[in-house]
């Protein structure tokens, strides 16, 4: 449909009436769209290139939103639509264990910032991560208690996992990258991260890691 500005948009949240989290949604001239996918500043093309699949392809209603450090693509739905199963078609439930691997990589690099570039850089890192979870509206996430579990509690021992959902998995994978290139000054850090999945049973983490391959990520993280 569109590609739009930020300042053409207004980004809000709403409560899921069956699941309770908080929704992202996306106003334009009078219609709501709710985030589909996250996009690096440098994937331009890749994000066109899913925004024209759903809509030309898949007849999709949906947009993209233009920033300076991000491309997003949003689905158009009706807020009454959360009210069905799936909210629309837009979310997409993920195993535990995925939930895992993905907080398992986000430990691997906080603690690679704190041991290689001391406490200062890994306190700068904690809230860069806490406006990631903000700005997307990540369920669980709204304390600095709950971040610092997330970031310091093993969650292969953990019984509870965050109800996050593929978008939000999708969105912490890209920012980490984002995150770890802008510490590290390099993509080195990904093998190290990585190798922390080493910890989780091996049916769970190659089932992870093909979907971290089948997916524009899988490019990112370098898991071939």
């Amino acid at each position: 449909m569109f590609i739009l500005k930020r300042q053409d948009v207004d980004i809000s949240s709403i409560q899921h009436p069956k699941t309770g989290q908080q929704v992202p949604i996306l106003n334009y001239q009078g219609q709501t769209f709710r985030l589909i996918s996250v996009f690096s500043a440098k994937q331009e093309e890749e994000a066109k290139a899913f925004w024209r699949d759903l809509t030309d392809n898949r007849g999709k209603a949906c947009v993209l939103l233009e920033e300076p450090d991000r491309y997003s693509v949003w689905g158009k739905i009706r807020i009454d639509q959360l009210n069905e199963e799936g909210g629309g078609g837009t979310s997409v439930a993920v195993a535990p264990f995925f939930i895992q691997a993905c907080l398992l990589l986000l430990q691997a690099i906080y603690f690679d910032v704190e041991d290689l570039l001391g406490p200062r850089q890994a306190g700068s890192f904690q809230k860069d991560i806490s406006d990631v979870f903000r700005q997307w509206k990540f369920p669980q996430t709204d304390s600095a208690d709950a971040i610092n579990q997330l970031l310091t509690q093993d969650p292969l021992e953990s019984t509870q996992m965050p109800s996050w959902q593929e978008h939000h998995l999708n969105t912490l994978m890209q920012e980490l990258h984002r995150l770890g290139k802008g510490y590290f000054g390099n993509a080195s850090f990904t093998e190290r991260a990585i190798d922390a999945l080493q910890d989780m049973p091996d049916s769970e983490r190659k089932q992870f890691i093909s979907w971290l391959n089948q997916s524009r990520l899988g490019q990112l993280w370098a898991t071939g």
